[in-house]
């Protein structure tokens, strides 16, 4: 890399040396005098100039760019002096420099990061003479990541460290923290151009954007090298210190990782779309990683280690901590405000199950009601035709039913009354004894003199499962429309969100709070990283029929919203999850078969035709 710097340099100053040997050349007579030596002096001076010019406007952006910096909280020496100690003991042992800070970011990873410069270094006192004060050259900062503190034991955290503090022997080589620098600076030369936006005043932006991606494609394969070295020598210097543990730790970082990825996805990310982050997200990946370790042979006896001191025992206050890379976290994943409010609050873990999994619930069966409620009116199927002949019925009475009014498919003493064809919907199944109908329906059973004396019960109001179950079982293609509207839905609601969000984040907010950022969040305020592509439509109704399921269930079949560590929201019938809602509902969604749905929902004892509360 500084040979290709030092190769940029030369092509830079050549205009100019060849014009100081043309006027050096006239002034001591050696090259002759005459109109074509001097038009090729004139020539080579304005191309000196013009090579001098943009050769230092070059050089001042990539001085002055602010190279971007790994998120992360920063962690004081008085906040955790044991973590502190331990690091620093590391490295005597390593016989390198020892980190100059540490930090943690909500990731399964951890590096040295160069924060040296003047742009993250603290502000120049007032009255202090420019140049006057110079900056000490410092070590690297050591990033690691929150998770390892606490699923990992003191013991493995050390060994994981081991090869990430001794490669801060190579970085105080001059040379490589030169070639660095220079590589940093590139970099964010490149983000400042790519952020110019008017199209005159900015085009010396874009000229020096267009020279530092071709120095950096130019570097590209030296500077691997160069990080592959330096890898190398640190892990072959590393192998001294607890190199047997350093085994076993490696494969908890993949177990780590394994866990980590499934408590964002599965349970933090449905938290973040409704305005709520989970404040102990550190604290539950232990136990994510300890389900998994119940469930997973490959991971069993993982969990015995949790008996040793952990490692975030190192820290003074884990619980700030923790709750700090939460906040960190969902920002990074999701692209929430930088500090609490009113539409972003925290959530603990024993709150989760009620304040988040059964309003999500409802949040998402409201929005399918929503679509349904602006969807076109469509004839359902028929039923089929009744075994016995039953007494002639009217021509009007001929509108097929909805599956709230269609006979149980259970066996029972007698078939069920069908109601007419103006009668709404009137809650329990057909087939219950205490359902009473109106002394002038047509019955398909036994007369019903006994009970016509009884009033006619009064229209279920409200949304229902059965309403959904009836739009969706009319054909494969059913769901197509729904889901295509329900897309719509959602992609409006995210970007009424997304709007919001980059009219509150701002980089002076991180940097009241502490947060080391960079350059701050990405354009729109959208996620740094986001978790998962968008979902499909018919994956947005899978979601939005599931949750329905669950609204009746816990309203009509004393079931109860629940939190599985791997998976997410749960619903819990008598104190156990249910787990195997899905096939029925893909069948429903995909299919437009109802009936594996339907036994589902009568082995749980769910009444669909009942009414459910939405948010």
């Amino acid at each position: 890399m500084l040979r290709i710097r030092s190769t940029a340099l030369a092509v830079a100053l050549l205009p100019a040396a060849v014009a100081v040997v043309l006027l050096a050349g006239r002034a001591t007579g050696h090259l002759g005098a005459g109109t074509g030596w001097d038009l090729a002096r004139w020539i080579t001076g304005g191309l000196a100039v013009v090579s001098l010019l943009l050769a230092a406007l070059v050089a001042v952006v990539v001085a002055r760019a602010r190279p971007a910096l790994s998120p992360s909280v920063p962690i004081s020496e008085k906040s955790a002096p044991d973590l502190y100690r331990l690091v620093r003991d590391l490295a005597d042992r390593l016989e390198v420099p020892a980190p100059s800070a540490i930090a943690l970011t909500p990731d399964c990873d951890s590096w040295l990061e160069d924060r040296t410069h003047r742009a993250h270094g603290p502000p120049r006192r007032s009255g202090a003479p420019a140049g006057g004060e110079r900056r000490v050259p410092e070590a690297p900062v050591l990033v690691i990541g929150s998770p390892f503190l606490w699923w990992m034991r003191v013991a493995e955290l050390r060994a994981l460290l081991a090869p990430v503090v001794a490669g801060t022997g190579p970085s105080s080589h001059p040379d490589i923290a030169a070639a660095r620098r220079f590589i940093r600076g590139l970099d964010a030369a490149v983000a400042v151009a790519a952020r110019a936006r008017r199209p005159v005043r900015d085009l010396p932006l874009r000229f020096v954007g267009r020279v530092a991606r071709l120095l950096l494609r130019a570097g590209r394969e030296h500077a691997t090298i160069m990080e592959r070295a330096v890898a190398t020598a640190a892990s072959e210097r590393a192998q001294t210190v607890d190199y047997g543990l350093r085994i076993v730790a490696q494969e908890q970082v993949g177990l780590a990782y394994a866990g980590w990825d499934r408590l964002l996805t599965r349970v933090a990310l449905p938290a973040w779309r409704m305005g709520r982050w989970p404040s102990r997200l550190d604290a539950g990946v232990v136990s994510a990683l300890t389900e998994l370790s119940r469930r997973d042979r490959l991971a069993d006896g993982f969990a015995s280690r949790l008996g040793e001191r952990p490692a975030c025992d190192l820290l003074e206050e884990p619980g700030a901590i923790d709750r700090a890379a939460s906040l960190l976290a969902a920002r990074l994943f999701h692209g929430g405000p930088a500090e609490p409010g009113p539409d972003w609050s925290p959530v603990g873990w024993n709150q989760y199950p009620e304040e988040v999994v059964d309003r999500k619930w409802r949040l998402e069966a409201a929005r399918l009601h929503r679509v349904l409620d602006n969807l076109p009116a469509t004839a359902l199927p028929a039923p089929p035709p009744a075994s016995a002949a039953p007494a002639q019925e009217p021509a009007s009475a001929a509108p097929p039913l909805s599956y709230a009014r269609t006979a149980a498919r259970t066996p029972g003493d007698r078939p069920a009354e069908r109601p007419s064809a103006d009668e709404p919907s009137l809650g329990p199944p057909a087939d219950e004894p205490s359902l009473s109908l109106p002394a002038d329906e047509p019955s398909l059973g036994p007369p019903a003199a006994d009970r016509r004396d009884e009033p006619q019960p009064a229209p279920a109001p409200g949304p229902t499962l059965a309403r959904v179950i009836d739009r969706l079982a009319q054909g494969e293609s059913a769901g197509d429309l729904v889901a295509a509207r329900l897309g719509a839905e959602v992609e409006r609601e995210e970007r009424e969100e997304a709007a919001r969000q980059a009219a509150r984040g701002t980089s002076q907010q991180d940097a009241a709070l502490g947060v080391a950022w960079g350059d701050g969040m990405a354009e729109g305020g959208l996620p740094l990283f986001p978790l998962q592509p968008p979902r499909t439509g018919r994956e947005l109704l899978a979601d939005h029929v599931t949750a329905m399921v669950c609204c009746a269930a816990v309203d009509t079949a004393g079931a109860a919203p629940g939190l599985d560590w791997l998976d997410g929201p749960a619903l819990l019938v008598d104190g156990a999850r249910r787990a195997d809602l899905g096939r029925p509902v893909l069948s429903l969604v995909d299919d437009g078969d109802a009936e594996p749905l339907r036994g589902w929902l009568t082995t749980i004892g769910v009444r669909p035709e009942k009414p459910v509360r939405l948010v």
